[in-house]
């Protein structure tokens, strides 16, 4: 690859293409695009906001997620859902493309299909400008339009396809840089496509091979040399038809009948398929335990194996997801909140902004929340930090807590001690 950006640029269908088919039709490759997509993404990574104000802050927090479950422009999910095609599409294709529109409802988001994005569009333009792949960058390469199909590959239904250029403020462009000054992202799958689709025909061939030893193949060698067949329909030397479960077939005096012997499948045959399986796996960034195979996982290898899973999605979520994605959403609904006066601010005042991921399983609630009760102690973080990394809202938490309370108190309820002390003396 003397030029990966030129490489992955010619490539990127041809990688998309065999991901999608690959995603469709092996279990493997389905639960790898299933594992990334409920890590990274969840039930959706939350907005909110840090006004100086905390009214205001309130407001815009509430606002926006009222706004979610009409966030999609063809009403089939909500803003998380949204979240899920995006990254999905990502992890699949190395792309997810979806255009902002400002309606006389509001904010509306189409996702599309990254093939809409015309790469056959490429040109130099006045002023220094160019465009790649259907993105056009000006003279200081930045990126000002996207060229978009009007209809996906495969839906044209009689009516010519037509590229329309759309300002980049009003374009999602999700991908993962894998290269410097990349335009378009590649498929996760790219280092394991081969390995996978190795790893399909040998297993087909395993399941041909245990189908074959299952049934009743038989041989009948005849005394004089006759060769005298069964019954059924001759093809030159081959007979269609054959034996039948249960069925007994009588020979005629001096012929026998032999039956084959395939070979079981031996312990090497299934640590073969477990070490495609690991080696398929790191391709992708994944656990190996994420296909479903504990056998040889104990508490270590699996917090270790965790650990740097955990590592990978954060830096996937901030990097990348967050980044392209959350941010651009958010400042263009708030842009569009503050303008029509329904929040008493401006536009700069409501951008600042925090986002809520998924919190990680954990191996051990017990023993992470002594540890986090001690680190609280001793003055090593905050309530606000260690909650952000479960994925709640400080704010949101301590209202509800709040709310509970006075309402127990209300109703003149009263509820057993809690463990609280047991916990604060481990902790001590």
């Amino acid at each position: 690859m003397p030029s990966p950006v030129s490489s992955s640029h010619v490539s990127r269908y041809t990688l998309a293409a065999r991901a999608r088919y690959l995603v469709s039709n092996n279990p493997l490759a389905a639960a790898a695009v299933q594992a990334w997509c409920a890590q990274a993404v969840g039930a959706g990574i939350k907005p909110v906001s840090t006004h100086a104000d905390p009214a205001i802050r309130e407001t815009l927090t509430a606002r926006f997620a009222a706004w979610t479950d009409v966030a999609a422009a063809d009403g089939r999910t909500d803003w998380y859902g949204i979240q899920n095609e995006l990254f999905r599409s990502m992890v699949i294709t190395g792309e997810g493309l979806a255009i902002l529109i400002n309606s006389d409802r509001g904010l509306r988001i189409r996702v599309l299909d990254p093939e809409q994005l015309d790469a056959s569009h490429a040109a130099n333009l006045t002023g220094g400008g160019y465009i790649i792949q259907g993105v056009e960058f000006n003279a200081q390469g930045e990126r000002v339009a996207y060229h978009i199909l009007s209809q996906p590959p495969g839906l044209e239904l009689g009516i010519q396809r037509r590229s329309e250029r759309i300002p980049a403020d009003d374009v999602i462009h999700l991908y993962r840089q894998d290269w410097p000054s990349a335009v378009r992202g590649i498929s996760f799958f790219s280092p394991a496509l081969l390995r996978i689709a190795d790893l399909d025909s040998w297993r087909d061939a395993q399941l041909v091979r245990q189908k074959v030893a299952a049934m009743l193949a038989g041989f009948v060698t005849s005394s004089d040399g006759s060769g005298s067949p069964l019954e059924g329909e001759q093809d030159g030397s081959n007979l269609i038809g054959g034996l039948s479960p249960g069925h007994l077939a009588y020979l005629a005096p001096g012929e026998e009948i032999t039956f084959s012997q395939p070979a079981n499948i031996g312990s090497e045959v299934i640590e073969f398929a477990a070490i495609c399986e690991r080696e398929i796996a790191a391709a992708l960034g994944l656990p190996a335990h994420i296909f479903g195979d504990v056998t040889r996982a104990n508490y270590s290898s699996l917090k270790s194996a965790n650990t740097a899973w955990k590592a990978r999605v954060e830096a996937l979520q901030w990097s990348t997801f967050v980044f392209q994605v959350c941010l651009p959403v958010w400042r263009r609904f708030v842009t569009l909140d503050v303008l029509a006066g329904n929040v008493t601010t401006n536009v700069d005042a409501a951008m600042p902004v925090k986002h809520v991921c998924p919190q990680f399983p954990s191996l051990e609630p017990v023993k992470e929340i002594t540890a986090q009760v001690m680190e609280l102690k001793a003055g090593l973080t905050s309530r606000r930090a260690l909650l952000a990394a479960r994925g709640e809202d400080a704010e949101q938490v301590d209202a509800d807590i709040a709310a509970d309370q006075a309402r127990a108190t209300s109703l003149g309820l009263t509820f057993a001690a809690s463990d609280n002390a047991a916990v604060d003396d481990e902790a001590a």
